[in-house]
């Protein structure tokens, strides 16, 4: 069997992650390679010159009234159970080897839609010309991918693999890419001027006159994978923002009637498990003298320095010169109000963040945060660092420094509004870190309260935000009172596998065949 992966993001080349997309798209092709499958995987070229390549051919693609002459590549890479292809044109690399572009709020996902559907619109053109061979799955990722199923299905010059099985995974129904049908350089018709389409499978159902990607690919294809059980359970539910709860954001009902026809699916992504890897031995210092190296570099890209740095290195000496006992709090990810709504909640009269630290002091413990994102949240995390003199606030991404405290901490904070499947907590998990997770989405899957972890739930803002605080204090407790059950804890969550290999069966069995 072949399978052909379109995706946006791909860590197996250097430069192509942005989020746990990109995980996927290096590890589960070579655990279906491992099962005896052939597997290719196609991203733009964001920049990838420097790496061996062969070129497999050239395609002309109908793009926005004229033709665009589009390299295709097969790039030589680490072990080659997987061929590696990307599409070399100016538009994907123009961003100086970004993945994505930031519009502004007035055209959401402008640039990106338009440089992602020209990308779609390349992939069909490859497979038609015979440049990337015909698979026997076409597997597509997220709202960046989905321009293949509409293309596939609507334009008669690809009458041909009309037919082609199709598989669509959403990785994060919380971003569609949604444009406009006509009147914008970004739209389906500017992109496409002679497509013949039907609206009604096409349109956002919030903004009928605009067409929405995610939800075009989830009526158009064979199977609509989700990353995780429990969040294919919470899409088929209208989100309710106001009370906490993060559903199919407008697609639910398109959900519900791909649910009632069969297509749709649970499966957890995996995690890669090294079992010849030798027991840590980094400590604090190791970990601080990496944040300090990252703090430089982000301090020495801009003129002026910013006082999130500047709070950020004093802390850090602080924390170097005053070394305290107690336990050290970790949190690895992007700043989004999907990741940090609760945190930011009212408590008292300041906010959660600031009950969790006072709880840590009352132990002599400390909290790191590492991640950026919304520039809203970075400045609200670095205003509660100020407040809060037992808290350390990244405002970057570091993987070594990522590593070291999933290595180092001793309790991995995750309270995720939504979570489709996450990864961070499986890292630190690997590591023998417990996690303090909502009970949502892959979180769900993935913990255990009381077994390998603790988690937490409500119906609510106030009642997550109460639960996530009574949580967080019973885990501390049972860390300083009840160290043999504490103990018990770490070795579960470290035992815990999520591995590539049975995931890959199911892949086969359930989205596949």
């Amino acid at each position: 069997m072949h399978v052909l992966m379109v995706a946006a993001e791909n860590d197996a080349l250097p430069n192509a992650k942005v989020g746990g997309v990109a995980d996927v798209l290096r590890d589960c092709p070579n655990a279906l390679a491992e099962q005896g499958l052939t597997v290719d995987v196609v991203i733009p070229d964001y920049g990838f010159s420097t790496l061996e390549r062969t070129q497999l051919g050239t395609v002309e693609v109908p793009f926005a009234g004229r033709i665009h002459v589009v390299q295709v590549w097969q790039l030589h890479v680490g072990q080659q159970q997987v061929r590696q292809i990307v599409l070399s044109h100016s538009l994907f690399s123009q961003h100086n080897g970004a993945v994505y572009c930031n519009d502004n709020g007035d055209k959401p996902f402008s640039t990106d839609a338009t440089k992602f559907a020209l990308f779609n619109a390349s992939v069909c053109e490859a497979l038609l010309q015979g440049v990337i061979g015909r698979p026997d799955v076409l597997h597509l990722h997220d709202w960046h991918s989905a321009c293949v199923a509409v293309l596939l299905k609507f334009d008669r010059r690809f009458v041909s693999f009309s037919s082609l099985r199709t598989v669509y995974t959403v990785h994060n129904i919380a971003l569609q890419g949604i444009r406009p049908f006509k009147g914008d350089e970004s739209s389906l018709e500017a992109w496409f001027p002679s497509l013949s389409y039907n609206g009604e499978l096409l349109c956002d159902p919030r903004y009928p006159h605009c067409f929405n990607p995610m939800r075009s690919a989830i009526n158009l294809a064979d199977k609509v994978h989700l990353v995780s059980p429990t969040y294919a359970s919470e899409v088929l539910l209208p989100s309710e923002p106001e009370n906490g709860f993060f559903g199919g954001e407008g697609l639910e009902h398109d959900l519900q009637n791909a649910q009632r026809n069969n297509k749709v699916v649970g499966i957890l992504n995996g995690c890669e498990y090294n079992m010849h890897i030798e027991p840590s031995t980094n400590q604090l210092a190791d970990l601080y003298s990496e944040i300090e190296r990252a703090l430089f570099v982000w301090i020495a890209k801009e003129a002026q320095l910013q006082s999130s740095f500047y709070i950020a290195h004093q802390r850090l000496l602080q924390f170097i010169n005053q070394p305290v006992t107690g336990p050290l709090v970790t949190s690895v990810g992007r700043l989004t109000d999907q990741k940090v709504l609760l945190l930011r909640q009212p408590f008292k009269s300041q906010q959660v963040l600031d009950e969790l630290c006072e709880m840590l002091s009352e132990q002599q413990g400390r909290m790191i945060i590492l991640g950026s994102g919304d520039a809203r949240l970075e400045h609200i995390m670095a205003a509660a660092m100020a407040r809060n003199s037992n808290l350390l606030f990244l405002k970057g991404y570091g993987h070594n420094i990522g590593e070291l405290l999933y290595e180092i901490g001793d309790l991995f904070l995750m309270p995720s509004s939504f979570e489709p499947c996450g990864i961070s907590q499986m890292l630190a998990m690997r590591a023998g870190q417990p996690c303090l997770v909502h009970q949502v989405g892959g979180l769900n899957d993935t913990i255990s309260h009381l077994e390998n972890g603790f988690s937490f739930s409500g119906d609510s803002l106030q009642t997550q935000s109460q639960a996530l605080i009574s949580c967080f204090e019973a885990a501390l407790t049972m860390k300083s009172k009840q160290p043999k059950q504490w103990a018990e804890i770490v070795k579960n969550a470290a035992a815990a596998r999520f591995t590539w290999s049975q995931i890959a069966k199911d892949y086969i069995g359930k989205l596949y065949i």
